[in-house]
């Protein structure tokens, strides 16, 4: 998040260099990383994990639309991916970050709105139980990078998960961790905040971020 104050979820102000993991499965579509391969990803030759920064989808990637399968088991793949998560979510810098955006499409996420970024969140197989109240929110996002609008969005929550171990808890959040929280679901689910926005101004969006990439394209890469 670029600032607390100004209630912005899953923000990011600037990108740093990303490192690709390699996938077993990765196909010139550009398949999902799978944990299996994901569990020899980053590991040192004595076992410990070098955690990576890992590349965002951005708008309009077809692959934000894909639905997240549930977590079947919570191990120590998982757990490496999930400690990658939080390094490329504070790295950004954001407050939040799921699964999905890191084209991994497993129902887990990473949130910490803590001024001083000491008090991650994980939720795996997170299932929003009651929601109460209505804020409105200006949200940003990691795939949406530089593009901020108004959204609508329950107050108060209660929400159902597992812990980076496996155990089930539960949270009510209200606030700026209420927002996140289902912001960060949405994502889960194949939404993005500019889902919200009127046809028109979602356009306006993907112009501005087509655009934007064209200007940043390296002049060999514009002439082919």
């Amino acid at each position: 998040m670029a600032s607390l104050g100004h209630n912005r979820c899953d923000v990011a102000i600037q990108r740093k260099a990303a490192v690709r993991l390699p996938s077993a499965s990765a196909t010139a579509q550009g398949a999902a990383f799978t944990l299996d391969a994901l569990s020899f990803a980053g590991f040192a030759a004595d076992g410990s994990h070098a955690m990576a920064l890992l590349p965002i989808l951005e708008f309009p990637d077809e692959r934000l639309r894909t639905k997240a399968k549930p977590v079947a088991q919570v191990d120590d793949a998982l757990r490496a991916l999930i400690a990658d998560m939080f390094e490329t979510m504070y790295a950004a810098p954001g407050i939040g970050l799921a699964a999905t955006q890191v084209n991994v499409h497993l129902r887990f996420m990473v949130i910490d709105v803590s001024e001083d970024k000491n008090q991650p969140l994980v939720f795996i197989n997170p299932e929003i139980v009651a929601r109460d109240g209505v804020q409105t929110c200006q949200e940003g996002c990691l795939s949406v990078p530089g593009i901020f609008a108004d959204v609508e969005r329950a107050e108060r929550i209660r929400v159902s998960a597992l812990d980076r171990e496996g155990k089930p808890f539960s949270v009510d959040a209200d606030g700026l961790l209420a927002v996140c929280i289902q912001h960060e679901m949405d994502h889960l689910d194949g939404k993005v905040f500019v889902d919200y926005l009127s046809p028109l101004k979602r356009q306006m969006v993907r112009s501005k971020l087509e655009k934007r990439r064209r200007q940043a394209a390296p002049a060999g890469a514009a002439a082919r």
